[in-house]
Order: C-alpha cells, then sequence, then structure tokens
C-alpha cells in the first residue's frame, strides 16, 4: 500500500518530463525549421523567383521540399529541447526534489530517451517516405515549369547537362548570351564542339528549345582520330534541344532523395556491376601476364615492344585497383547509412543531453540552447568530414556516418558513469 504514492508520483513526474520534453523541442525545431525554410527559400529565389515564375509555383516547390527540412530540423531541435527541459529542470533543483522523494536518474533518463525514440522515428518517416514523395512532386512540377519557361536552365556563367548535349553559357541576359559553348554527338557516333560569340533563345513551345546562334565556329571528329576532324564557320546557326533532351536533364533524383530501400538495391546493382568489371579487368591482367611470360621464354629481344608490354600490364593492374574505389558508389554507401545515423542521431543526442544538463547549475534553458547549438554544429561538421573522407579515401561508410553518434552516446555514457561514481 505504500508503494502506491511513489508509483503514482513517478508516473506523474514521468509525464512531466515528456511534456516539458516535448514543449522544448517544438520552440526549437521552429528555430532550427526557419533556419533551413530560409535557406531553401534563398536557393528558390536565386534559382525559380528571379526568372517570373508564378508565386503559387514557388510556394508549391517550397511545399514539396519541406520533408528535407523536417527531417534535417527534427534530430538537432531533440538535442536543443533536451538540453534546454534538463537544464532547467536541474537550475530550478527540480531534479535534486525527485532524487529526495527516492526517485533515481532512470525517472529522468527514461521519458527523455521514450521522446528521442519518437522524435527519432518522426524524422525517419519524413526522411525516408516522405522525402522521396515530395522529391517525385517536386521533380513533376520542376519540368512543367521548365517546358513553359525553358530560358530557366540556362543561367549566366552556367553548365548545363542535357541527354545528349552540355551547354556552356557565359553573361545571360533575358535571352541573349554572350559566349556559349555546346558540346554533343553527331549521328554518326562523332564528337562535336559549337561555339559563338552570340546566341538567342527562343521557345518551340512542346518542340523545346531553339538556340540561335551568330558566327559559329562547328568541329567535329572521331576520338581515337584525334589528327582527323572537319570543322565550318556559319553566319547563323539554329540549335535546337528537344523537350524529352531537357527532361531528361532537369533534376535528376540522386541517392539523398531516394528512400533507403531503394538506395539499398541501387547499392546491390552497382555492386554487381563492379565485380563484373573487377573480374573482366583480372581477366586481363591474366591475359597480359601470359603474353608477356611467353615472350621471356621465347627470349624476346623486342626490347620496345617489351617494355611496351609491360606498361600496358601496369596500366590494367592501376585500372583493376581503382574499379571497387568508384565514387559513385562510395556517395550510395554513405547516403545508405546517412539515411539512418541523421534521423536516429535523436537517440543519442538525448543521451548526451540529459547527462549535460545535470551539469548545468544556473541559467539554464540559456545554457543549453546555446550547448545546443554548439553540439549540433560540431556534428554537422563531423559529418562533412566523414562523408569527404568516405568519398575521397574510401573510408568505411559506416563509420564515417555513425561515428558523431557514436560519440555523443559515449560522451552521455561516460559523463552518467563520472557523475555515478562521484556519489
Amino acid at each position: 500500500m505504500k508503494a502506491l504514492p511513489v508509483f503514482t508520483g513517478s508516473k506523474t513526474i514521468f509525464f512531466y518530463i515528456i511534456r516539458e520534453i516535448f514543449f522544448a523541442f517544438f520552440v526549437c525545431f521552429l528555430f532550427f525549421f526557419f533556419v533551413f525554410f530560409v535557406n531553401q527559400l534563398l536557393l528558390m529565389a536565386r534559382e525559380i523567383l528571379s526568372k517570373r515564375v508564378p508565386l503559387f509555383e514557388v510556394a508549391l516547390l517550397v511545399l514539396y521540399a519541406l520533408p528535407s527540412i523536417i527531417a534535417m530540423a527534427s534530430p538537432f531541435a531533440c538535442l536543443t529541447g533536451t538540453l534546454m527541459t534538463i537544464g532547467r529542470l536541474n537550475s530550478n533543483n527540480e531534479i535534486l526534489v525527485f532524487l529526495s522523494s527516492g526517485l533515481s536518474y532512470r525517472s529522468v533518463f527514461l521519458p527523455a530517451l521514450l521522446v528521442g525514440v519518437l522524435i527519432s522515428l518522426f524524422s525517419f518517416f519524413a526522411n525516408d517516405i516522405l522525402l522521396p514523395a515530395g522529391t517525385v512532386q517536386f521533380s513533376r512540377l520542376y519540368r512543367r515549369i521548365l517546358i513553359s519557361s525553358p530560358a530557366l536552365e540556362l543561367e549566366a556563367n552556367s553548365v548545363k547537362r542535357f541527354k545528349n548535349s552540355v551547354i556552356i553559357t557565359g553573361q545571360v541576359t533575358g535571352r541573349a548570351i554572350q559566349d556559349i559553348l555546346i558540346i554533343d554527338r553527331t549521328r554518326d557516333g562523332e564528337r562535336r564542339i559549337i561555339s559563338a560569340r552570340e546566341a538567342s533563345l527562343e521557345d518551340l513551345g512542346e518542340g523545346g528549345l531553339s538556340i540561335n546562334l551568330v558566327q559559329a565556329f562547328v568541329q567535329s571528329g572521331r576520338e581515337n582520330l584525334k589528327k582527323n576532324y572537319d570543322y565550318a564557320l556559319a553566319k547563323t546557326l539554329s540549335y535546337r534541344v528537344s523537350q524529352d533532351d531537357m527532361m531528361e536533364g532537369v533534376y535528376d533524383i540522386n541517392a539523398r532523395e531516394m528512400s533507403s530501400v531503394d538506395v539499398k538495391k541501387e547499392i546491390i546493382k552497382q555492386e554487381k556491376t563492379i565485380l563484373d568489371n573487377v573480374d573482366r579487368e583480372r581477366r586481363r591482367i591474366a591475359e597480359d601476364a601470359l603474353v608477356i611470360e611467353n615472350a621471356l621464354r621465347r627470349g624476346s629481344r623486342e626490347h620496345n615492344r617489351f617494355d611496351s608490354l609491360m606498361t600496358d600490364w601496369s596500366y590494367t593492374v592501376d585500372a583493376a585497383a581503382q574499379i571497387p574505389k568508384d565514387r559513385n558508389f562510395s556517395t550510395y554507401r554513405l547516403e545508405y547509412y546517412k539515411k539512418f545515423s541523421i534521423p536516429f542521431g535523436g537517440i543519442s543526442f538525448v543521451l548526451a543531453a540529459v547527462s549535460i544538463g545535470l551539469m548545468t547549475r544556473k541559467s539554464g534553458q540559456v545554457v543549453g540552447f546555446i550547448v545546443g547549438i554548439c553540439i549540433a554544429a560540431l556534428y554537422w561538421g563531423l559529418l562533412l568530414i566523414g562523408q569527404a573522407l568516405g568519398t575521397i579515401l574510401n573510408f568505411s561508410p559506416f563509420w564515417s556516418m555513425w561515428f558523431p553518434n557514436v560519440l555523443a552516446i559515449s560522451l552521455g555514457l561516460g559523463l552518467t558513469l563520472a557523475k555515478a561514481s562521484a556519489k
């Protein structure tokens, strides 16, 4: 009978801490959401709003981009909100009252951890389900805007890749372009380069986009015959980009905007391709080695030919070694682990935040907010470093993305054990 009041009190405290953390989380979420939202809005203003796209369609594009903002803001808001809440409870001696009532630190950790799990699941849902769906709608709307205003994609001093061509522009004023370079292939498979000092854009509607060049220079030739090429000069030249080519090159969906299931399927597909390429290169190496061995056994005195075989063999070995280090494959693996590490960073953040918050004595909310911002900046910096190491140095993608979480968990557990041993 005596245990009933204690149980009732602990239950009340449990929901009290949950309510306080959720309130602080909501306030911090609005802060981080505003920061990311303004950044997204500035990108829209730079890329689309400046092209006089209707405001309603700009609003729809921003709406479709919201899942990515939600997924990024939630873990950081969880960190800062938990720090602010635990810091305030500790500075107001409420934690001391809980402990004096016979409760343990577990009564503080458990509700905070529950909030972290719920926020992590919400962030993962936004990142893995809402984000891909929003990206599809974003891409469709963006393509429709492009079709209605083809000049949108040709910005000043930019490189635009379409399905069958690359267009490099200089200064762009309205529909007039200064200095333009076009690289594509002819129907015969020849590489073609077209350049002009001036050009103008013409909207062909469903026919796509026409680039009317003035004083154009055209050079074409096969890559394996560098000294055999053709060239031509033209006072005026019309170069057309079909609607299909334009839509093919607009807003390709990358690994970040795919679901974890789709990214995993792409990783398996690329891994199979890489293994096939490695096997093919190994066969080439074996064949080259056999040719060299036969030349040595014959006692060949053709030193030039032998040196050439050795050089080719060395190039083949180097090429085979580079295949598994494919940067695109590394990017997909990094993004796969990143899809889990950032959303579920909320759980690791809670463990660290509670331990740090319990050390706060005065101005708990202010100190918690400042410390939360600093930890969020450090976490983001470690993610960028990990991504660079995984892409450039082929470092383990798992540890590249999960190291900040492991560090946060280790920090939380270390501070907790230190506090427990001090008592």
